[in-house]
């Protein structure tokens, strides 16, 4: 999946002159944190977000300093070294970026404009799609080893079940890297029947759990 996909393009934006309380009252009005400051030409030039707006103003009950503060140009405050990123860069690869970096949202950036936005919260609204979480269906996850061939095995055992799998996940085992974790989402309220062959097969699945042990 590109980032053009789930990047947000109509983009609210300042330029460096704007005050400290314009972009307060344009986060408030917009329910947004994070505000990309642009030139003339629409080119990216800064980044404001809610938290440089709260560590650069003061205490409201010092009210003189507060609202001196609010009249601030954004050029003295904003984020100049900023990490951009392409609308073909992979989701994956900006994902990697945000979670690098810690920021919580990237600028995203053609032919030296601004194109676009992806927030945290537009990668988690992903994430829930591409695992298909906000359908219903039943999840599944099977420890197998690192072996060529196993994720075929599992999903052919699915299949055999007629079941339609939704989505298909496969990370590391923290606890020992000669494994990994499938976990496999499919659209049936009841994978009894699934889990009873994967077990048969010799597959140790781990959730659901019927074991009466801990996981």
């Amino acid at each position: 999946m590109l980032v053009e996909e789930i990047m947000k393009q109509d983009v609210t934006t300042l330029t460096k002159e704007h005050s400290i309380g314009d972009a307060v009252k344009i986060m408030n009005a917009n329910k947004i944190r994070h505000l990309p400051i642009i030139d003339e030409q629409g080119q990216l030039i800064g980044l404001v977000t809610d938290r440089d707006i709260r560590d650069a103003t003061p205490s409201i009950f010092e009210t003189d300093q507060f609202m001196s503060t609010l009249q601030k140009p954004l050029h003295l405050l904003m984020q100049k070294d900023i990490i951009t990123g392409h609308p073909l860069d992979l989701v994956a690869e900006v994902s990697a970026l945000l979670y690098e970096h810690r920021i919580s949202c990237l600028p995203i950036v053609k032919n030296h404009k601004l194109v676009g936005i992806v927030t945290e919260t537009d990668l988690l609204h992903t994430l829930v799609e591409l695992t298909g979480a906000h359908q219903p269906g039943s999840h599944i996850e099977v420890r197998v080893e690192n072996k060529s061939g196993k994720l075929y095995e599992v999903t052919s055992i699915i299949r055999e079940r007629k079941a339609n799998i939704q989505s298909v996940l496969v990370y590391p085992d923290k606890k020992n890297d000669q494994f990994k974790i499938i976990v496999i989402r499919v659209q049936t309220m009841n994978p009894l029947s699934i889990i009873k062959d994967l077990t048969s097969a010799g597959y140790e699945v781990l959730w659901p759990n019927h074991s009466g042990k801990p996981l």
